[in-house]
């Protein structure tokens, strides 16, 4: 019988990318949308590393079943890297449809006016797996750039994808395929890691 491995999250896009990037392991991958009764995790870890610990224990502990869990996000050199940890909740809007967009437009109001050299940004990817005895993997993966001066890509993007030029490339993460994104994203690089772990378990 195939082992299930849950996603500790409830982000349909983020799940979708997760899903992707764990196909070919011999796992049942599953998210927590078939788990409606799990309380939601509170994300208040000084880290990326610290909130990808906390969601992945929190997962494995309440579904009893291996958990792989990941927190990102941007941080902007010219604004002291922010918004970091806060990525996700940086406009304070609840409404996750429309999160991406008023972040997004609140991160290009605070670069108005800063050039182009000065854009320099990274996107961040912490992961840990976990099983009901604890934290039992954990890694990251890193990729350097700089916001564009707009929104480029389809609207329905996700994240801060619309605005981040990966470096080396002049088009945004939301103007590439899912598979050249994938390539070398942050999230790409981080999975690949965890890829490695979890089929050791196997």
């Amino acid at each position: 019988m195939m082992r299930t491995l849950v996603v500790a999250s409830r982000n349909p896009k983020k799940v979708q990318e997760l899903q992707r990037l764990l196909e070919g392991l011999p796992y049942l991958v599953q998210s927590l949308a078939a788990y409606p009764g799990m309380p939601e995790v509170v994300e208040d870890g000084a880290t990326f590393q610290e909130n990808a610990r906390l969601k992945a224990l929190a997962a494995a502990s309440y579904t009893g079943e291996l958990a792989i869990a990941d927190d990102s996000g941007l941080e902007v050199d010219a604004l002291g890297g922010e918004p970091g940890v806060l990525s996700a909740r940086y406009s304070g809007v609840d409404d996750p449809q429309a999160r991406d967009v008023a972040n997004n437009a609140l991160l290009l109001e605070r670069l108005a006016g800063v050039p182009h050299a000065r854009r320099t940004a990274r996107f961040v990817c912490a992961v840990a797996v976990a099983d009901p005895t604890g934290v039992l993997w954990e890694g990251a993966g890193y990729v350097e750039g700089r916001i564009a001066t707009e929104e480029r890509g389809p609207k329905d993007a996700f994240g801060y994808d619309p605005i981040f030029l990966p470096e080396g490339s002049d088009r945004t993460f939301a103007e590439m395929t899912a598979e050249e994104k994938d390539a070398i994203s942050h999230r790409g690089r981080a999975l690949a890691l965890a890829k490695e772990f979890l089929r050791s378990l196997t």
